[in-house]
């Protein structure tokens, strides 16, 4: 991926005028002989047809700057961690609820897309949410994600009401091509994937078997390590209603880390 630094993110965004320009040209490269409007966010042509680059994006009907989105969205392209609503705030000046409004906008932009895993397919589960006492309530508050993810590839993670057979096979077959070959632990539930028309293999951890020869999770577990470590230090809690949102960010930066394109630019092509 190359790299695009804060340096060149200035010399590119200078004001509110080059970004409305820039986004215009990202949603309407085919649009010829417009002009910008004065003291609007619009271009018209000289036969008078309008177009708003603004409409249909999180930016229509914000009243924060174009410079200040851009860079927000800069900010989350540039972390490995994971940038606060309270870091928003310090850095563009805003009130908490408007960063926290950008926020959750940049977040929806990092959402994943619909096309299917194929490949060495590694799938896990893990939880979230705060310290319970006793081995009963060990999960009753909190909250299960699944994770499906390719060798050197792409990642899922989707958040699950349980671990129940349908709730987890469910997700496979809408997410993992059946020509894939899936990695698993020993859950029982993941037994039955043959019967669905899988290759697959599991890994006893229950009997500290970790790797035996190309058979392990250690990519997925990997990635909950690096997920959990930066909700802790860059948000300390995510609520159950928020934690998708959080995940899919997460995955995002994941799923594009070999891409040629910088985050950045992803990002504002997703605009």
């Amino acid at each position: 991926m190359e790299k695009y630094t804060y340096k060149q993110f200035q010399a590119e965004f200078s004001n509110d005028d080059i970004c409305l320009d820039y986004i215009f040209a990202l949603k309407h490269p085919e649009a010829k002989q417009y002009y910008r409007v004065k003291g609007r966010k619009c271009y018209a042509n000289p036969q008078g047809k309008q177009l708003h680059p603004l409409v249909g994006t999180i930016f229509e009907k914000s009243s924060t700057s174009l410079t200040n989105w851009l860079y927000a969205i800069f900010l989350f392209s540039a972390s490995r961690n994971g940038v606060s609503a309270k870091e928003l705030q310090r850095q563009l000046g805003v009130t908490y609820k408007c960063a926290w409004r950008m926020a959750n906008s940049i977040r929806k932009l990092m959402e994943s897309g619909d096309d299917m895993l194929s490949g060495t397919v590694e799938v896990d589960e893990t939880y979230f949410g705060g310290r319970t006492k006793g081995h009963a309530e060990k999960f009753s508050k909190k909250t299960a994600l699944m994770g499906m993810v390719e060798r050197k590839g792409r990642i899922r993670v989707k958040k699950i009401s349980d671990r129940g057979t349908r709730s987890l096979l469910d997700n496979i077959k809408a997410t993992v091509s059946k020509d894939a070959i899936i990695m698993s632990d020993e859950f029982r539930v993941y037994a039955k994937l043959p019967k669905l028309g899988y290759e697959s293999h599991r890994i006893k951890h229950g009997k500290r078997h970790w790797v035996r020869g190309d058979i392990h999770t250690n990519t997925i577990e990997g990635f909950w390590g690096q997920l959990k470590r930066s909700i802790r230090g860059t948000y300390h809690s995510v609520s159950p209603r928020h934690l998708q949102s959080y995940a899919n960010e997460f995955a995002f930066r994941y799923s594009h880390r070999h891409a040629s394109l910088n985050l950045f630019h992803l990002l504002m092509e997703r605009v």
